[in-house]
């Protein structure tokens, strides 16, 4: 049977001498900035009633781990014994991963930093280049493990062949090895001591587990209000509130708004034309502007990636990552474009049309796997951002219908109206349902802060001047439903630049359960009787 390997870590007894930390990066020669093995400092309660405790994270190394199926290139892989691994010649640095990872395990270092400013010998000797732009995480010492394995030893027992975190650990609170040996350390530990998975809400069964109570000594006990309320997990000096994430800023915005904006229209475009209002040339010309406008959007995209030169990558994983599939949607859109440009036929209008919406979907999907966001992986997240795109996608047709002068306007108009009205709604109830939906409190703020202006400019707006538009007559009507195209596309951008930059607070980390011990009526009690 194959191992499966993992960790359990003893919150009683770190101390939080960061020697795991150092281990780790002298081990695997990380760079300033960048570390795979964390200990996190934690205070919780009020005076008197105050605790502190040491919380070690890193990667996980999950049954169920969200980071392998978003890859669109396969570098992030799982092994048969759960560990999971890099292939750094692959990767091409787009975050996906980063985004994915609950546990705020994946960092990417864009250029080779130095200590002292400048190389040393020692750096030089050691640097990592291949590691450079691209994603890299804690691989539970891999190299050690397989050499250990090869030559009949033990990981976890045998030191030398275990991570170097867990081997170097001075008051043994770490402890690696196979949790499919029902007999091993790890298994022994997790069998006869209460412990947690961190965040195992979340279905990615993490092989960390973490022991909280010493059987006849200190007794483990739930987190209380204090330590979860609002008001904690809104301090970002907090160490177990999640930051907001870097891997995609500004550029990714405009790639979902850019990209969602033009697959709708090309949708919207598409049925317009099917039901007669939208003639066969005019029809033509709104997608070549949409396809110009998901061209710009891709643009930012390959702005954003680490290892530019290998985008081609970006092919390898139709099979699960949404960030593939979208790549094939926009193979068959511009060749089928081209030939429709060429020969316009309604064959090739429906393959347009099905393909913007095909991308617009993924995107959809693409934003709703970044499960270590919780902003992003709520349930209304792809309704939201198809129902928008469709939104966005008919106010720019409804204001190239009013340069053109050409197409059925009334009926783009009634569409935006409808769609206004769709988006608005789900807009409402995504931000209503926020904290059922593990959206923390730093986020929801950042949420509430543009959802007037979202919902004022981005739908009702929109939907009033459409309807304005179709009771009047005149030039004053196109002027009206232009207008309200131009702020409905205006809306979408504005709530996605909020939604994936402002409000794109990673997960965080959570102690469910934690020792008694500490001041007042946290302190531990009296043992019963000697261990």
């Amino acid at each position: 049977m194959s191992p499966r390997y993992g960790m359990v870590v003893d919150l009683n007894r770190c101390v939080g001498c960061q020697t795991c930390a150092i281990a780790c990066k002298h081990a695997n020669d990380t760079p300033p900035g960048v570390q795979w093995r964390r200990v996190l400092d934690v205070e919780r309660g009020t005076y008197p009633d105050v605790e502190r405790l040491f919380l070690v994270t890193g990667c996980q190394h999950c049954a169920e781990p969200p980071c392998v199926p978003v890859c669109p290139t396969g570098a992030t892989r799982q092994r048969a014994d759960g560990l999971v691994t890099m292939d750094y010649d692959t990767c091409i640095g787009c975050g996906y991963c980063a985004v994915a990872c609950p546990y705020q395990a994946r960092t990417i270092a864009h250029d080779t930093g130095w200590y002292y400013g400048e190389p040393t010998a020692q750096e030089t000797h050691v640097v990592h280049e291949e590691r450079a732009g691209v994603a890299n995480k804690c691989t539970f010492c891999v190299e050690r493990v397989d050499e250990g394995t090869a030559l009949g030893k033990v990981p976890g027992t045998d030191l030398e062949y275990t991570p170097a975190c867990a081997a170097s650990c001075i008051a043994q609170a770490l402890h690696f090895g196979d949790f499919a040996d029902p007999d091993s350390n790890v298994s022994r530990l997790a069998r006869d001591n209460a412990s947690f998975q961190m965040h195992e809400e979340l279905g990615t069964d993490p092989q960390i587990r973490y022991l909280y109570d010493v059987p006849n000594a200190t007794p483990g006990r739930e987190a209380e209000e204090v330590d979860t309320a609002d008001a904690a997990m809104a301090n970002p000096e907090n160490p177990l509130v999640g930051e907001r994430q870097t891997f995609w800023d500004a550029r990714a915005a405009m790639n979902f708004t850019l990209g969602g904006l033009s697959g709708g229209a090309m949708a919207v475009a598409g049925l317009a034309a099917a039901f007669g209002m939208l003639g066969s040339d005019a029809l033509v010309d709104a997608y070549l502007v949409a396809a110009a406008l998901m061209a710009l959007g891709l643009f930012f995209v390959f702005l954003e990636i680490g290892r530019k030169l290998r985008f081609l990558y970006v092919l390898l994983r139709p099979q699960t990552s949404w960030m593939t599939r979208e790549t094939y949607a926009v193979a068959v859109l511009y060749p089928a474009l081209a030939l429709d440009v060429l020969w316009p036929h309604p064959v090739l209008h429906a393959a347009v049309a099905l393909a913007g919406a095909a991308f617009l979907y993924c995107q959809a999907q693409i934003l709703f796997a970044g499960k270590g966001i919780p902003a992003w992986r709520a349930p209304l997240v792809p309704w939201l951002i198809v129902a928008s795109g469709l939104l966005e996608g008919a106010g720019l047709l409804g204001f190239l219908m009013k340069v053109m002068g050409t197409g059925a306007v009334e009926g783009i108009a009634w569409t935006i109206v409808v769609l206004s009205v769709a988006a608005g709604i789900l807009w409402h109830r995504y931000r209503r349902t926020a904290a059922g939906e593990g959206i923390g409190p730093l986020a929801h703020a950042e949420l509430d802060a543009v959802a007037p202006v979202v919902t004022i400019f981005g739908h009702a707006a929109p939907a009033l001047l459409c309807l304005l538009g179709l009771a009047i007559a005149g030039p004053l009507s196109a002027w009206a439903i232009g207008l309200g195209g131009v702020l409905a596309v205006a809306g979408g951008a504005l709530w996605k630049f909020a939604v994936i930059v402002r409000a794109g607070h990673q997960q965080g980390f959570a102690i469910p359960m934690m020792p008694t011990r500490g001041s007042g009526t946290r302190a531990a009690p009296p043992r019963l009787e000697p261990i």
